[in-house]
Parts: structure tokens; sequence; C-alpha cells
């Protein structure tokens, strides 16, 4: 088989040598092999602005494959990425408070809310597969520049629309299914591009620090949000889109900026169609089997918690008399948690077992969180709940992607995330549309002071508007903590990290 043999330099010119193996086709192979992944991994040995070639030693095969980039990588262009993703992500939280708050006071329903949500998260079930195949071929860096377009082009919709005033709240089901289909490509090519530019010490802090991403954008976002609304009005919304749009001139600019390497990729010989590999996430998550069973646990975990958070804002919304700055410091409170728990992963590093990270964190987020929220009357006690439900879920999601990271070769980390993805919250949708009914037909009249759960759980939560989907909290809360008991007592779950063996050891 042909390996590496030499690195050597001349002048400017790097020269990979193959030994030439009997089949030379083979060799050919293996010098494409490495076309992939020589820019990004013959950096540290060269000049940057050196040419790369690849040849075999009898000169047959000479080939210039690209020029060592002058641009940031590794965990530099990590961060500018990252930087980028902050500003931008402020600005979407910044839309999504708006629109919320303009759904729920056009229909003062929580179904709006559900429906909402739903569009903005079906096209994951539809798309996942095909996405991670797609991702797998495509350059990773233009892959999320995409998804970042296509965000943009959805807010600029809903702006033009809102000027106009004939923004409906189907607009936003339609604008919002867009969004989520070539979002779709964005969070596998993102979660395969770490593997790439961070060392694998460091995966559960770059996943802290995307946590504190994510999070870190709910903190001013809904004060921001709030404030503008509260200055400007219902009627001058736009300024929140244009500050949406501006953000993600500022996230594309990072990712021109950086050097996102991509993984090397090995044709098959015998090609498949689309829809095969499309497959292929399926059968590898399989025949893994503990992998596998790890992610059924966030099925019906996601499940559970879809079923309340969904239709969290108008629980606040409803006990306070709609009130949108206690919404806005509810959500803040919870982003803040986030924020705390990146700061907490990216210091700490996580624990050194992470399977704990994930089950522990299951069982802790259920009980101090979504059971704390739906036990409280006040602002205070829906404040804590959230902050403490966020810092663990942090810890939690950025345990379990180290594992991922940790087991699934680079090179398939594309097709294989995407259909984890799509098994863990498969069942979302479902709750997600459930919720909104749920919370006005069934449990919202029971918990009313003359509804049949009132005389049962009305000394426990109180009665009235929003009670109804504070039970569900409750329930949750209790439901959620038992699926993480359960994954303990599944020797293939709580073993996980032991039965997989690391990508990297395989492949020495």
């Amino acid at each position: 088989m042909a390996q590496l043999a030499d690195v050597s330099r001349t002048s400017t010119l790097i020269h990979i040598i193959c030994k030439l193996p009997p089949d030379r086709q083979r060799c050919v192979a293996f010098c494409r092999y490495y076309n992939r992944i020589l820019p990004s991994a013959v950096t540290a040995n060269t000049v940057r602005g050196a040419e790369v070639r690849v040849e075999d030693p009898t000169g047959t095969d000479v080939r210039t494959v690209g020029v060592v980039s002058r641009r940031p990588e590794g965990m530099s262009a990590f961060t500018i990425v990252w930087f980028g993703q902050v500003v931008s992500l402020v600005g979407t939280a910044m839309t999504g408070f708006a629109l919320t708050l303009w759904a729920y006071r056009t229909t003062g329903l929580a179904t709006a809310l559900s429906m909402v949500a739903f569009f903005n998260f079906a096209p994951m079930i539809v798309m996942s597969p095909i996405a991670g195949v797609l991702v797998d071929r495509w350059n990773r860096k233009w892959t999320m520049a995409l998804s970042d377009l296509a965000a943009a082009l959805a807010t600029l919709t809903i702006l033009l629309l809102f000027l106009t005033g004939h923004l409906q709240l189907w607009h936003l089901y339609v604008t919002g299914a867009l969004s989520a289909a070539f979002g779709t490509f964005q969070w596998p090519a993102y979660s395969a591009a770490i593997s790439m530019m961070v060392p694998k010490t460091h995966y559960q802090r770059a996943s802290g620090m995307i946590s504190m991403a994510e999070s870190g954008s709910g903190i001013a976002a809904p004060i921001l949000a709030g404030a503008l609304v509260g200055i400007l009005g219902f009627e001058r919304l736009w300024v929140i889109f244009v500050i949406d749009l501006a953000t993600f001139v500022v996230a594309l600019g990072a990712l021109i900026l950086v050097t996102i390497p991509n993984p090397p990729r090995v044709e098959s010989e015998h090609p498949e169609s689309l829809f095969r590999q499309s497959m292929f996430g399926f059968r590898y998550i399989w025949e893994h089997r503990p992998l596998f069973d790890l992610q059924m646990v966030f099925f019906g975990a996601n499940l559970i918690s879809s079923l309340c958070l969904t239709i969290l804002p108008a629980m606040i919304l409803a006990r306070t008399s709609n009130n949108a700055t206690m919404l806005g410091l509810a959500q803040s409170a919870a982003a803040v948690g986030g924020v705390v728990g990146g700061v907490l992963l990216t210091a700490w590093g996580g624990p050194k077992r992470k399977v704990n990270g994930v089950l522990l964190g299951m069982i802790l987020a259920s009980l101090l969180g979504t059971l704390v929220v739906g036990l409280g009357r006040s602002l205070p006690i829906w404040m804590t709940g959230s902050f403490l439900m966020m810092v663990i879920h942090t810890i939690l999601n950025g345990s379990n992607q180290a594992i991922w990271q940790s087991k699934v070769p680079p090179a398939l980390q594309g097709r294989v995330f995407s259909v984890r993805r799509l098994i863990a919250q498969i069942t979302v949708p479902v709750a997600m549309l459930a919720s909104g009914p749920l919370a006005d037909k069934v449990f919202g009249p029971a918990m009313m002071p003359a509804g049949s759960l009132a005389p049962v759980f009305g000394w426990l939560i109180g009665t009235g508007k929003g009670t109804g989907i504070s039970l569900m909290f409750v329930w949750a809360g209790l439901a959620g903590a038992a699926v993480g008991f359960v994954g303990y007592l599944v020797p293939s779950i709580r073993n996980v990290e032991r039965l997989i063996p690391d990508h990297d050891t395989l492949a020495a």
C-alpha cells in the first residue's frame, strides 16, 4: 500500500513523495487523497505562500495541488468564525424575539408560536440525510456561507412584507421553512469543520465556545429587542430586521477571511447513488450500536422537553399580562446560563467521562431547570430555573458533541452527524405541533379556576391563564429526569466511550 515517504523543501516548492506500490493506480489514488489535506497539513513545515506539489518517484505524475494559505487557520480561524457567529446570532435572536411578540400579540394563542417553531424545524427532518452527503462532498466553508445567505434572504423577505403592510402569520411559516432547509447544511458543516480545525483535546472547549456564542446572543438580544420595541413601538419592528441583516454581513466576512480545511475524500470503487449515500449515516450509527443507543436517549428527552419549551414564551406572557420586559429578562437569564456553562466548559474541558456529562446533565437539567420553571409563579423563579437549565444543557451538549467528534472519522462526519441529529430530534416536530393545542385546548382550560385539574394541582402551581403550561413543565421535568436514569441502567450507553474506539486510534 502507498505510504507518505518524504516531505522535502526545494526553494518554495514542497514535494510530497509517494512510494510506488505494485499497483500504480493506488499510488495515484493515495496522492489524490492527500490533495485535500495538503494545504493545511504541511503548513507547519512550510513558508506561507509556498506551492504544494504531489509527485511519485518516477516523476511521471507531478501536479501542483495548491498554495499554502496566507489566511488564518486552525484555532485562530475557528475563533474568527466563532466571533462572526456571535454577532450574527445576536441579530437572529433579536428578530426571533420581535417575531414572537408579533405572533402572540396578533393571535393571543400558544398554537401560533408552536406552528412557527414547527416550520422552523420540520425541514431539518426531511433534509438531514441528503444534507449530510452533500456536506461531505462540498466545500464546508462555502456551505456555511450559503446557509447564512439563505437566512439573510428570509429576513429580507420579512422586512419587505412588514414595510409594505402585508406581513401575515403564514409568511413566517414559509420564510422559516426556507431558512431551516438551508440551515440543515450549516450544523453538520460547522461541526465537521471544527474536527479539522481544532485538536481533539479541545473539542469540548470548542463546544463550550459555540454554546457561549449561542447563549451569549440571547443575553443582549431580548433586552435590546424589547427596549427597541418599547421605544419605537410595533410599527417600527423593521429596525430590528435591518440590524439582523447587518449582522449577517459580519458573519459572512468572517468566513471569507479564514481557511477552513476539508477532510480527505476517498472515492469508492463502486460509486453509490445519492439516496444510498444518504442512508450511510443510518447504517454507520446502527452498526456502532452504543452510539445509536446514546441517541435514543436524546430521542426521548427531546420529545419531552419540546412539549413545553416551545411554548415557554406563551406561559410567561400569559402569566404576566403580556409583559414583554419580563419575557426578555427570563430569556436573558437562560442565555446568561448558557454563557456561564460555556465558560465552565471552555475552562474546565468537561467531565473526564463524557457520558456522565450527558446522562447526569439530563437528570439535573430536568429537576433543577424544567421542573423549577413549572413550579415558579414569579419572574425570579423562572429566571433561576432558566439559568440553571442552560448551564447544565451547555455541558450536556458539549460532552455529547465531544463523544461523537472523537468516535466518527472527520471524512464521514457530515453524513453521520446529520443522521445523528435526525434520530435525536425526529420527535421534536410532533411535540411542537402537539404543544400548542395541548396548552390551548387541554391543560389551559383544565387549570382555570373551575377546571378539572385545578383542585388537584392548583395548590402547587396556581390556577388561571398560563398555569396549564406550567403543569406541562412540571410533568416534563419529572419525565426528563427518568430518561437520564434509564440511560445509566443500559450498559451500552453508560460504557459508550469504552465500547467505541476513537477514530484516530483506529487510524493509527
